[in-house]
């Protein structure tokens, strides 16, 4: 749906279906990008957010639904240079005690 609008608008969007645990985006591959959106399964993305960090990226959004995998990755992140902009908590789930979390890094 995103390449579609996008395509229409006559801006250009890669997308990509891979599976980042088994075969994440390395450094250089990473640093070819203007900004990188992750939502990882519960375990986070230890291998990825390291090649992100070791990379040239500036932005990253990222989406968890583990506060514990994301602390882990976030502080990853910030030990090479970025910093949190933004944060927010997000009750998706009526009833339910699950949070996703959004974020937002920039260096």
């Amino acid at each position: 749906m995103c390449k579609a609008v996008a395509n229409a608008r006559g801006i250009p969007v890669l997308t990509l279906h891979r599976d980042l645990f088994r075969n994440p985006l390395q450094s250089a591959e990473a640093s070819r990008f203007g900004a990188l959106l992750l939502d990882p399964p519960r375990a986070g993305a230890r291998e990825q957010v390291a090649q992100i960090a070791a990379s040239e990226a500036s932005r990253v959004a990222y989406i968890s639904c583990n506060p514990a995998s994301w602390a882990r990755d976030a502080k990853t992140l910030l030990e090479a240079g970025f910093r949190l902009e933004s944060l927010r908590p997000v009750g998706q789930f009526r009833w339910s005690t699950h949070v996703e979390l959004t974020s937002y890094f920039t260096r």
